[in-house]
C-alpha cells in the first residue's frame, strides 16, 4: 500500500510538472497582435457597430420592395351596434370576423429610397474602417506595452551581470582583507554596493512583472494565466535606414493607406447621400395599394318554431262577386333558443364569399406645409456634410503632425542611442582601468564603486535609447503601410 500511495505521488509531481512547462507559453508581438484584435474591448465594440451598419443595410434593401400585412379580428357586440355585414343597427348580440389583406408599394419618391441605400452602404463600409482603425490603434499600444516589456527583460539581464561582477569583486576583495593587503572598509563598501546592486535587480524584476501586467490589459488576457514574452534578438530587429523614410513621402502614402483617413471620406460620401434624402422630403410621394377583405357575423339566437295564437285584421280587402271582403293575417308567436359558441359559426364560409371585397389604387402624397421640418432636415444635412469636410481635414492635418513628429523624434533618438553608445564604450574602458588598478591596489574602493555605476547608468540609457529608437523606426514604417512588427 505504502509503495502505491508513492507511485501515485509520484504521478501527480509528474503530471504537475509537465502541466506547469506546458501552461507557460511563449508570446511574441504577433502573437499579441493578433489576440488583441479578436480579444480586445474596443475591437468588440467597433465590430458590433459594424453588424450594427450591417444590418440598416440590409433593412434599405427590403424597404424597396412592396410590404403586406394581414389581419383579422374575433369578437362579440351587445346592444344598439351597426352589422358589419349590412352596416344597419341592430340590438342583437352578434358573434363577428373582419378579415383583411394589404399590400402597399412606393412607386416614386424622388430617390429617397436609393439615397437610404447609399448612406447605411458607406456607414456600414465607414464601420468596417473603422475596425481596422482601432485595431491598428491597439497594435501601436500593445507594442509599445511589448517594447516595454523586452526592455524590463533587458534591465534584468545588465542587473544581473551587475551583480554577478560585484559578488567577484567582493571575493577577491574579501581575499585581499584577510591577506593584510586591504582594510576592512574596502568589503564593507562593495558588500554596500552588492546590497545597492541586488535592489536593483529586485526593482527590474518588479518592474518586468508591472510591463508585463500592462501588456496582459492591453490585450485582454486574464492575469491568471501563465504569460512570458519571446525576447526577440534586438540587435537582429530588421530597421528600414531613416533616410528612406522622408516624411513627405510618407505623409502622401498614409493618405491612401491609413484607416483613419478611410473612415473620414467614407463619412463624407455618406453626408452627401444624406442631402439626396433631405431634399426628396420636398417632392410628392407616389405609392400604390390594393386589398382583400370579408366580413362574418351572426346572431346569438336562432328561430326553433312558430305558433299561430289567432288572426287580426289589415287595412287590405279583396274584392270576390262585387263583394268587399277585409283581409286577416294570423297572429304568429315566434320560439327562439340561444346557440352556443361553434352553432354561432354557422353560415362562415357563403357570408366570407358573399361579403368579398377587393381594392387598390394609387395614393399621392403631397408636403405643403410640415412646421419647416423638411427645410430643417435639409439645412442640418449640408451642416452634417461642412463638419464630415472639416474632420477630415483635422485628421489629415493631425496625421501629417504624428507623422512629422515621429520622424523628428526618430532622429533624436538615433543620435541619443549612438551618443549612448560611445558612453558605454567610454565608461567600459573607465571601469576596465578602475577594476585593474584595483586589483594591483593603486586605486580605493570608492573610484572602483563609481566607475561599476557609472557602467550601469550607461547601459541603461543605451538600452532605453535603443529601445526608443526601434519603437520610432516602426513607428514610420507602420505610416508608411507595412504595419507592426519585430
Amino acid at each position: 500500500m505504502r509503495n502505491l500511495l508513492l507511485l501515485m505521488v509520484g504521478c501527480f509531481m509528474f503530471a504537475g510538472q509537465i502541466v506547469a512547462q506546458g501552461s507557460t507559453d511563449k508570446w511574441n508581438l504577433q502573437r499579441c497582435v493578433e489576440y488583441a484584435a479578436k480579444n480586445n474591448i474596443s475591437v468588440k465594440q467597433a465590430d458590433i457597430q459594424a453588424r450594427l451598419a450591417a444590418l440598416e443595410v440590409e433593412r434599405t434593401k427590403l424597404s424597396q420592395y412592396p410590404s403586406a400585412s394581414a389581419n383579422t379580428n374575433l369578437g362579440t357586440q351587445f346592444g344598439r351596434s351597426i352589422d358589419p355585414t349590412t352596416n344597419l343597427f341592430t340590438t342583437t348580440q352578434l358573434l363577428f370576423q373582419q378579415v383583411n389583406l394589404n399590400v402597399n408599394a412606393t412607386v416614386f419618391n424622388w430617390g429617397a429610397l436609393k439615397a437610404d441605400r447609399q448612406v447605411a452602404g458607406f456607414n456600414a463600409q465607414a464601420a468596417i474602417a473603422d475596425i481596422e482603425r482601432i485595431t491598428n490603434d491597439v497594435s501601436l499600444s500593445i507594442a509599445t506595452f511589448f517594447l516595454q516589456v523586452v526592455a524590463a527583460k533587458q534591465q534584468i539581464a545588465i542587473a544581473e551581470v551587475q551583480v554577478g561582477q560585484t559578488q567577484s569583486q567582493l571575493g577577491f576583495t574579501r581575499k585581499r582583507v584577510e591577506a593584510g593587503a586591504l582594510p576592512e572598509l574596502s568589503a564593507a563598501e562593495i558588500e554596500a554596493q552588492l546590497a545597492r546592486d541586488s535592489t536593483s535587480l529586485v526593482s527590474a524584476n518588479a518592474t518586468f512583472q508591472q510591463a508585463v501586467i500592462q501588456l496582459k490589459a492591453a490585450i485582454n488576457l486574464d492575469m491568471s494565466v501563465s504569460f512570458d514574452v519571446e525576447i526577440p534578438a534586438v540587435d537582429n530587429i530588421p530597421l528600414q535606414p531613416l533616410g528612406e523614410l522622408d516624411p513627405a513621402f510618407l505623409y502622401q502614402l498614409a493618405l491612401n493607406n491609413q484607416p483613419a483617413q478611410k473612415v473620414s471620406d467614407l463619412r463624407i460620401k455618406s453626408a452627401e447621400a444624406s442631402i439626396k434624402r433631405a431634399r426628396s422630403a420636398f417632392y410628392p410621394t407616389i405609392s400604390a395599394f390594393g386589398g382583400l377583405g370579408s366580413n362574418f357575423a351572426n346572431a346569438a339566437t336562432t328561430i326553433t318554431g312558430a305558433n299561430v295564437i289567432g288572426t287580426r285584421p289589415t287595412t287590405n280587402f279583396v274584392t270576390v262577386n262585387n263583394q268587399n271582403y277585409q283581409v286577416f293575417q294570423p297572429d304568429i308567436q315566434l320560439t327562439s333558443s340561444k346557440r352556443n359558441f361553434f352553432q354561432m359559426w354557422s353560415g362562415w364560409g357563403g357570408q366570407l364569399e358573399q361579403n368579398f371585397r377587393q381594392n387598390f389604387g394609387l395614393n399621392v402624397q403631397i408636403p405643403i406645409f410640415n412646421a419647416g421640418s423638411a427645410k430643417l432636415g435639409y439645412e442640418r444635412s449640408k451642416l452634417n456634410l461642412r463638419t464630415a469636410q472639416v474632420s477630415r481635414q483635422q485628421a489629415d492635418l493631425t496625421l501629417q503632425q504624428n507623422i512629422y513628429q515621429a520622424h523628428t523624434n526618430a532622429m533624436a533618438a538615433i543620435q541619443r542611442f549612438h551618443a549612448s553608445d560611445k558612453s558605454v564604450e567610454a565608461s567600459q574602458k573607465a571601469y576596465d582601468y578602475a577594476r585593474k588598478r584595483f586589483e594591483a591596489g593603486l586605486s580605493n574602493t570608492l573610484d572602483l564603486i563609481t566607475n561599476q555605476n557609472n557602467l550601469l547608468r550607461a547601459k541603461l540609457d543605451r538600452l532605453n535609447n535603443q529601445f526608443d529608437y526601434i519603437f520610432r523606426i516602426k513607428l514610420l514604417e507602420f505610416y508608411k503601410g507595412q504595419g507592426i512588427k519585430l
